[in-house]
């Protein structure tokens, strides 16, 4: 997915390219010859669309081994006249961020929940407030060391500079949910291809995350395995006739399965195909209300939970996921950005959508320009680096 600023300083997502991926498995590398042709295939087709040569990306990271941890850290305000100023707001952050965690782990994100000054809660925003103590709750993603090292080796090996990793329920959070839900208390569920991700958000920030190691393949390989297809043809038959929701599906309606080995297609009912797609979905819900139960945070979700990924795309998802949560569901997809609308408002892009996002939230409006800027310049003049500082002086001096 890429992104630019327009003439009015409006991100507009201007390329979409999008390529099997065959060397993952429930989100971690396993083959990285095969992974890094797929990220060169993708940018490739996003670079056609957008008219842009990439040099750096953002990058989602999911899977079993990604991890988030609740903390506290505490700090006496030191500012003048106690007013707590931007240097306190770093330090009671890097005072929570201070928890023990395995060699073989790595912080991925420190997002401050809430924060306590001299006992008053509540509260979202502490500069410039009067106060001796300063508390922060905040919420620790960690992650593997070697699987992000794998994904960065991937991406570089492609071509590519990884400019930073981004939790991938976190990326789709940011396309799909509104502030209101996620002040009211909301669970979104992203449904991949190899896992799915879970993060739960309440008063307006994540208070859980996890990744159950079941996703969409699950469903195709169960459909491949009853209806004795190959893969191939199972997932067609998935996206274009399956619903995971038996109530929903007409018992007149039949889909053709080819045969395999040279035997004769045959039809069967779509009921069928229904009923061995609703019992895998029903696990993964399952699985995701045990894991938020286990933790006690199954209270916090006030605001009903969303589905996204290209799970979602499912018929009867949403039905089937609202009697198992036993709360409103909706499918959540990406709310237009301009440039290409129909291309990347779908729940299968979510996540891209919102590495853009964040990407552009952390670049800020000038500095995406200034790369792109550069990255045009270096392209078609072949300037070095001192070349590049001259023109840079030039154009603000």
């Amino acid at each position: 997915m890429i992104g630019e600023y327009n003439d009015a300083g409006v991100l507009e997502i201007t390329g979409v390219g999008q390529a099997p991926s065959t060397g993952l498995r429930k989100g971690v590398v396993v083959n990285i010859e095969a992974t890094l042709q797929s990220v060169a295939k993708a940018v490739e087709a996003a670079e056609l669309m957008s008219g842009r040569e990439v040099r750096e990306c953002f990058v989602g990271v999911a899977g079993a081994n990604v991890e988030g941890i609740n903390s506290r850290g505490v700090v006496a305000v030191a500012g003048r006249g106690r007013e707590i100023c931007q240097d306190d707001v770093d330090r009671v952050i890097e005072a929570a961020r201070a928890v023990v965690i395995p060699m073989d782990r790595e912080v991925l994100h420190v997002i401050p929940q809430t924060f306590i000054v001299d006992d008053q809660r509540g509260i979202r925003n502490p500069l410039d407030m009067i106060g001796v103590r300063l508390e922060a709750e905040v919420h620790i993603i960690t992650g593997s060391v070697t699987s992000a090292q794998n994904l960065v080796r991937c991406v570089n090996r492609a071509g590519f500079k990884a400019s930073g990793l981004i939790l991938q329920s976190l990326a789709a959070s940011r396309a799909v949910l509104t502030s209101d839900e996620k002040d009211l208390g909301c669970l979104l569920v992203d449904l991949g291809g190899g896992t799915t991700d879970v993060l739960l958000y309440s008063d307006g920030a994540p208070y859980y995350s996890a990744s159950v190691g079941v996703g969409g393949s699950q469903v195709t390989n169960d459909l491949s395995i009853i209806l004795n297809v190959p893969m191939d043809a199972a997932e067609r038959i998935k996206r274009e006739s399956g619903s995971c929701w038996v109530p929903d599906v007409d018992e007149g309606e039949y889909v053709v399965v080819p045969g395999v080995g040279g035997r004769a297609p045959q039809e069967i009912p779509l009921a069928r195909v229904a009923s061995v797609m609703q019992p895998r979905m029903e696990e993964i819900f399952r699985l995701v209300r045990e894991r938020i139960e286990q933790v006690g945070h199954w209270r916090l979700i006030k605001g009903g939970a969303v589905l996204t990924g290209g799970g979602a795309l499912m018929p009867g998802a949403a039905e089937l996921a609202s009697e198992v949560f036993g709360v409103p569901v909706r499918t959540g997809a990406p709310s237009s950005l301009g440039g290409m609308v129909e291309e990347y408002r779908s729940p299968a892009y979510s996540t891209a959508v919102g590495l853009v996002l964040l990407g552009a939230e952390r670049l800020g409006p000038m500095a995406a320009e200034q790369k792109a800027r550069g990255s045009d310049k270096s392209r078609s003049q072949g300037q070095g680096l001192g070349e590049r500082i001259k023109e840079w002086f030039k154009e603000f001096f």
